[in-house]
C-alpha cells in the first residue's frame, strides 16, 4: 500500500543547531502556504524506497512541522529537533539530500500576510515559525520583534541576520521566566503578537499579557501540544 499524502524531494539538508535540523522540501504543484502554517509529514523510516506500492500503513510515521521559511517558491523549509529516541527525526538527521517523504497540507489559521508589524514569541521548537514571520514581516517593510526562550537555541544565524536588518531580538534560556515576562510586556504594544511553543510555554505567555494589561485572546497562539 503506498503512503498517503504528496511524495516530495528533500532538496536539501543543514544544522541549524545543537540537535536541531532544517529540511528544504520540493514544494508541490499548486501547493501554497503562509508563515504561521504546517504540514503532515508522513514516512516509514529506514525505507530506501518511500514510493514503493508495498509499505505497510501501519509502519507509516507521521509528525507535523511548521514552515520556518517566509515565503515559499519552489521549495519551502521546515525546522526538525532531533529526539535521539524518537522514530522519525534520528532517520531525518541521516538525510543527505534527493530523499523521498510524503506531506500534507498545509494546515492552520494561525498564519502572517505582509500586512503589519509582528512580536514573534517563541519556545524551544517555535523559533522556526517566529524567525518565519518576522523575516516576511521585514520583507513586507515592516517591523519585527523575536523573543526567543531555550537552553540550545536554533537558527542563530537568521536571528542575528534580522537584529542587523533592525528587529528587536531577545534570546533567552529556560527558566527565566522574569526575562521573558519583560520582554513580552516591553514589546506589547509593538505589533501584533504571536506565540509558538508547548502548552507551557504558551500558557505563560498568556498569563503574561493579561498581567500587563494586554488580552490574550487577541494574540495568535498555537499550541504544540
Amino acid at each position: 500500500m503506498a503512503i498517503d499524502g504528496t511524495p516530495v524531494t528533500v532538496e536539501a539538508i543543514r544544522d541549524v543547531g545543537n540537535g536541531t535540523i532544517a529540511l528544504e522540501l520540493e514544494a508541490p504543484e499548486e501547493f501554497e502556504a503562509l508563515p504561521g502554517q504546517f504540514v503532515l509529514l508522513r514516512a516509514v523510516p529506514g525505507e530506501d524506497d518511500q514510493t514503493a506500492a508495498d509499505l505497510e500503513e501501519d509502519d507509516v510515521v507521521m509528525r507535523h512541522y511548521t514552515l520556518s521559511s517566509p515565503s515559499v517558491t519552489e521549495t519551502f523549509e521546515i525546522t526538525v529537533g532531533i529526539d535521539p529516541d524518537g522514530e522519525l527525526s534520528p532517520w531525518l538527521a541521516d538525510f543527505e539530500g534527493g530523499e523521498i517523504v510524503h506531506i500534507e497540507g498545509p494546515f492552520g489559521t494561525i498564519t502572517y500576510d505582509g500586512d503589519q508589524d509582528v512580536v514573534a514569541v517563541a519556545g524551544g521548537p517555535g523559533v522556526g515559525p517566529a524567525v518565519s514571520i518576522a523575516e516576511a514581516a521585514h520583507e513586507s517593510g515592516h517591523d519585527a520583534t523575536v523573543i526567543y526562550q531555550d537552553d540550545a537555541p536554533a537558527h542563530t544565524d537568521r536571528l542575528d541576520a534580522l537584529e542587523d536588518a533592525g528587529a528587536a531580538v531577545t534570546v533567552l534560556e529556560d527558566g527565566e521566566s522574569d526575562g521573558l515576562a519583560d520582554a513580552i510586556e516591553t514589546h506589547l504594544e509593538d505589533g501584533q503578537l504571536y506565540a509558538f511553543g508547548f502548552e507551557s510555554f504558551v500558557t505563560f505567555v498568556s498569563e503574561t499579557i493579561e498581567d500587563a494589561g494586554g488580552d490574550a485572546d487577541d494574540a495568535l497562539i498555537e499550541n504544540f501540544g
